[in-house]
């Protein structure tokens, strides 16, 4: 629906008031409907590119953190071609780890409602991870997804984040996506052996009406 249709609408009423006159009820209440929801407001998605990781260069502010900051035995690393950078690695359990993430700093405009990421991999679940301070003692505001083998793109909005520290759940701020400095890709969940997970971007989308 838009502007251009609510006038059609309204010039049939005043040109040939007539017109309604030899139609059925229910024809009179879809043809009054449709001429409400022409003149509301219509939500207008766009879209911004915030990290293009088909481009080479888009390596060069990767970094991973993984359990042997405390300790574990995993292993990951990244690396890049045409269609993203892939993250892939060994998951250990041994020495009470479990855990591997790749990590990017980002600016997200203000405005933005949702964050779209287009990732495919093996099967296994991943956590979307982002945080507003990245300090190493601030929380973590995480989402999962399952990367299958064929791309996909992921929409996540603020509300699908929980907020944890070292993995447990704690209270934080809701979430404003325009305070967001870190994101990044997590595996956990005692998924023990071997992962691997390809990002081909991640786009802000906000909507505004028109």
């Amino acid at each position: 629906m838009n502007h251009n249709l609510a006038n059609i609408v309204m010039a049939l009423y005043t040109l040939n008031p007539a017109l309604t006159d030899t139609m059925t009820d229910r024809k009179k209440r879809y043809f009054h409907l449709l001429a409400i929801m022409s003149l509301l407001p219509i939500a207008a998605m766009t879209h911004a590119q915030l990290l293009d990781l088909t481009k080479a260069r888009s390596v060069n502010e990767l970094w991973v953190v993984n359990d042997g900051v405390m300790g574990g035995l995993s292993e990951s690393r990244f690396s890049h071609d045409a269609e993203g950078v892939l993250f892939e690695g060994v998951v250990s359990l041994d020495n009470g780890g479990g855990f591997a993430s790749m990590r990017s700093p980002i600016a997200i405009p203000t405005g933005t409602t949702a964050l779209d990421v287009t990732v495919r991999g093996n099967e296994k679940q991943y956590k979307l991870i982002i945080r507003t301070d990245p300090s190493p003692r601030a929380p973590m505001y995480q989402a999962d997804f399952t990367a299958t083998p064929a791309w996909k793109t992921f929409r996540f909005q603020a509300s699908d984040f929980k907020a944890s520290f070292r993995g447990r759940p704690v209270d934080a701020p809701e979430l404003v996506f325009s305070d967001v400095r870190e994101i990044g890709v997590l595996i956990a969940n005692q998924q023990a052996g071997a992962f691997k997970v390809q990002i081909k971007n991640i786009q802000s989308a906000g909507g505004t009406p028109r």
